[in-house]
């Protein structure tokens, strides 16, 4: 058995849960925030059989899109008044850690 730990885009978490549940596995959805952006992600824990980490995979990987997102940003250009400009990051797409499981209870 193996634990699958989902980072996942707060943009992109609906689709990915949707469609977990459509093919009916099991997850705990949370609520994070990253620390680069502090921007608003969703970390997934699914249980899965060994066989079943390929197809959960493949479920995150479609849908979870990686795109480009302005960003507000103050630049200090070394004179008393600031300026804002628009950055663009690029988001989405997801962080996955895939963990081996000793011990499995359902209590």
């Amino acid at each position: 058995m193996k634990m699958i730990t989902a980072i996942v885009n707060k943009k992109d978490s609906g689709e990915v849960c949707d469609a977990l549940t459509e093919e009916k596995i099991s997850f705990t959805r949370m609520a994070t925030t990253g620390g680069f952006l502090k921007a608003g992600n969703v970390t997934l824990l699914i249980g899965v059989d060994d066989d079943g980490v390929d197809g959960v995979l493949e479920i995150i990987r479609k849908h979870c899109a990686r795109r480009m997102e302005p960003i507000p940003s103050v630049v200090n250009a070394g004179v008393p008044a600031f300026g804002y400009y628009k950055a663009e990051v690029l988001v989405g797409g997801a962080t996955v850690f895939v963990s081996p499981v000793e011990r499995f209870e359902k209590m």
